[in-house]
């Protein structure tokens, strides 16, 4: 049993594990690095084998972690149960997704650097003590972990303008979010005299008189977390750090962080905050519905597929927010589904696009996939496959997790939200049908180079089959998805 000077440290094993592989990590780059360019590359490959096996490891950590009870540590600051192991999962298979389509590209531009894979790593431990945090400092705590590592890697491509013009934009905005969030909390610290979102539950159940500065507080919160996941009006980042950044990077931004910041958003407001839900429910209908829509319209004029690729992700960020506006356990667990499908559809299509190469270069406008259906027919059907899951056709996963928002929006009776979301998914389904046209019916001038790299093959082949395969066994998903909502409204 733990005492007061010596925590229990089984509820944060997965955390402490990451801990401990990336100063071993670190270590093992430091005195592998000799200068040959050569040496480098190998000491990268042995750091990325090492990096995803050490996530699927914390993947096998976390799940056995799994259970009905809801276990606390340090203080009643970090918290472990059903819904944390469950978007650390999500986060961890991300992650690891990502950083094994990104090494064949690091290679070519060399950008083959060990820190490269430590740094995802270190973002991943951030994440993950975000989906655990507890308490306003520890939450912050985590977020801060996790973005001064991305505003690392959104720069690392350094002698390139585009890159590090994305990194500054993307630490100066961020700067600017992680302010409004601390203030945000001194102010409910101020109202309440507490960060602990137990404490903060409890107060609110109580029917404690809520003022107008601690509402100010909550929108203040609300302002920093949508700009982690950059749901409009906070989305000004997004379309220049996806375009700017290596397209790696732009893979793992779409993915993992996207994902961990929205498992943050429901912890806070459905936690401390889901009694007054009456006074944040229109601030986050509002960023939802301004996300949707500017993400199907602004998406229709983009030429450059990872400008496209950050339309539609502040479209899905709008989609999934339907599920909190809900503000009910059939909301939240709609939005784990959404995110679970979202997983693989993102780093499937980000694994296409880092297949785009011509005579050993990048490329990325989408009208560089002409013909593509002809010279590369498998992997013009697995972005096929992608578009249309991404525009919700049935039987393809992407319909079933706009199904399930959908669904949920109409039994609380907001219907508004579930009409615009639909309209919007008719747009939205406008470009992602154009590049398949351009696929299929465009001749090409100058095909992409082939073949396709083993490790982007594999990833793929998995990714396009759960796309296709899962109206036949959406059990798995469903079932883990419902529990992991159980466990945070239980709480």
């Amino acid at each position: 049993m733990a005492n007061a000077a010596y925590p229990d440290l089984i509820p944060a094993l997965p955390e402490l594990f990451l801990a401990v592989i990336i100063m071993a990590l670190l270590m093992f780059g430091v005195f592998q690095k000799g200068g040959r360019a050569e040496q480098d590359v190998t000491s990268f490959r042995y750091v990325v084998f090492m990096s995803v096996v050490a996530l699927l490891l914390a993947v096998l950590l976390a799940t056995m972690l799994a259970g009905d009870k809801r276990l606390l540590t340090f203080s009643g600051m970090f918290v472990s149960d059903g819904y944390a192991v469950f978007c650390k999962v999500l986060v961890l298979m991300g992650s690891a997704g990502t950083l094994i389509i990104a090494k064949g590209f690091l290679e070519r531009q060399n950008l083959a650097r060990f820190e490269y894979p430590i740094l995802v790593v270190f973002a991943t431990l951030g994440m993950m003590m975000m989906i655990s945090a507890n308490d306003l400092i520890s939450l912050y705590l985590g977020l801060e972990m996790q973005s001064l590592s991305l505003y690392v890697i959104a720069a690392f491509q350094r002698d390139d303008t585009r890159s590090t013009e994305a990194g500054l934009k993307y630490f100066v905005l961020g700067a600017l979010a992680s302010g409004m969030l601390l203030y945000g909390s001194s102010l409910v610290y101020g109202f309440t005299g507490t960060t602990n979102f137990d404490v903060l539950g409890q107060m609110f159940a109580d029917g404690k008189p809520v003022g107008t500065g601690m509402i100010f507080g909550i929108v203040f919160i609300l302002a920093g977390l949508a700009f982690k996941v950059s749901a409009v009006p906070f989305h000004m980042w997004t379309p220049d750090v996806y375009e700017g950044a290596p397209t790696p990077v732009t893979a793992f931004f779409a993915v993992a962080p996207k994902i961990a910041a929205l498992a943050l958003f429901m912890r806070v407001m459905v936690g401390p905050f889901g009694d007054l839900l009456a006074q944040w429910q229109q601030i986050v209908i509002f960023v939802s519905l301004a996300s949707m829509i500017l993400g199907a319209f602004a998406a229709v004029a983009q030429r450059n597929i990872k400008r496209l690729m950050a339309y539609s992700s502040i479209g899905h960020v709008g989609y999934a927010l339907i599920g909190l506006a809900v503000g009910t356990e059939a909301g939240v667990r709609a939005v784990l589904i959404y995110l679970a499908i979202y997983l693989f559809m993102n780093i499937g299509t980000f694994a296409c696009i880092l297949a785009m190469r011509r005579g050993g270069r990048m490329v990325e406008g989408i009208n560089d996939l002409a013909g593509l259906g002809k010279t590369h027919p498998l992997l013009a059907a697995a972005l096929a496959v992608f578009m249309f899951s991404m525009a919700g056709i049935p039987p393809l996963a992407g319909f079933f997790g706009k199904l399930y928002v959908f669904l949920a929006a109409i039994e609380a009776e907001l219907y508004a939200l579930a009409v615009i979301g639909v309209l919007t998914s008719v747009v939205g389904a406008f470009y992602y049908l154009r590049i398949i046209r351009i696929m299929y019916f465009d001749d090409a001038e100058d095909p992409l180079d082939r073949p396709v790299e083993r490790e982007i093959g594999v990833i793929l082949t998995v990714t396009s089959l759960v796309i296709v395969l899962f109206f036949a066994y959406p059990a798995p998903v469903v079932a883990n998805a419902a529990a992991a909502a159980a466990a945070l409204f239980a709480g």
